[in-house]
């Protein structure tokens, strides 16, 4: 199916009108912030032939233009299309006249609605009447996306200026490095592991300009294939649990990387010897020119 075309949109829209010329509003426009999504399925029903739809209730979870993807409690998706002549509701009432502006903001996703439509006779796809919604539901999802925002500018802030200092050198040098031990074929961390990894990280982040290095390494036990994998796997876990338990800011990682049992530390022909070698290496790491060498 494909976003309906102009010409068809405005038939649809002059069908609507006719059904409450009173209600009507100004064409909402494409929120500039979600410009990046694509929410394809909607054609318009024929003008003159509509008839009153299911009523829908979810969670918008896409919107483009003058279409909403709503997502539904079992997890199915409508697509339903917008117009000048939708009815755009809070709980404190109709948003309409010289507050059109907050009628076009209002469709945030994240937000619960419930979607009144109309669709031509014999079913098909869905045009929505009146779209309702708390207001409270409306901060909530109001305070999300400018909280997601604030945070995506810092970071971005953030990335740019260590990469201003950073952008030239290639080399580092290593300031410590801590090390995770796994069992064989498992990524699982452990409660002694977890606490030293935030305790690497809270060192780390005291030393300006550091960066972490993280390397994921396995034993000879096993395919190259399953070894690489479960290599990359380790590497993952000690990540995910340096940026989401201890705090370890997403743009001062390096790239992270799986080295299966390449560059073992010990002999892999011992159990001790493939015990020390299944491990992940947290490198913590300083630009030269930085460290002043």
């Amino acid at each position: 199916m494909r976003i309906m075309s102009e010409r068809r949109a405005l038939r649809l829209s002059m069908a609507m009108l006719a059904l409450s010329a009173s209600a009507a509003l100004p064409a909402q426009q494409p929120d500039p912030s979600l410009s990046n999504i694509v929410v394809n399925g909607v054609s318009a029903p024929p003008p003159g032939a509509l008839v009153a739809g299911p009523e829908v209730k979810g969670v918008i979870s896409a919107r483009r233009g003058g279409q909403l993807k709503v997502t539904m409690a079992d997890g199915t998706d409508r697509i339903i299309a917008v117009t000048d002549a939708t009815r755009i509701r809070g709980s404190g009432g109709l948003f309409g006249g010289n507050r059109t502006a907050l009628a076009q903001d209002s469709l945030l996703n994240g937000l619960p609605v419930t979607v009144k439509t109309l669709q031509a006779e014999g079913g098909g796809d869905l045009l929505a009447k009146q779209i309702s919604f708390r207001t409270n539901d409306l901060k909530t999802a109001s305070m999300i996306r400018n909280a997601t925002a604030q945070r995506f500018d810092e970071q971005t802030a953030a990335t740019e200026a260590l990469r201003g200092r950073l952008g030239d050198i290639d080399k580092y040098n290593v300031k410590s490095t801590m090390t995770v031990h796994f069992d064989t074929g498992k990524a699982e961390l452990s409660a002694d592991d977890k606490a030293q990894l935030c305790t690497t990280a809270t060192a780390a982040e005291a030393t300006e300009n550091a960066l972490l290095l993280v390397v994921g390494y396995t034993d000879s036990t096993g395919s190259d294939e399953v070894n690489q994998q479960l290599s990359e796997k380790r590497a993952g876990r000690v990540i995910n649990y340096l940026q989401q338990a201890c705090g370890w800011k997403p743009y001062r990682m390096l790239t992270p990387t799986g080295m299966a049992k390449a560059d073992p530390a010990a002999s892999n022909d011992t159990e001790e010897g493939k015990a020390q070698n299944r491990r992940v290496a947290v490198n913590v790491m300083v630009s030269k020119s930085v460290d002043d060498l």
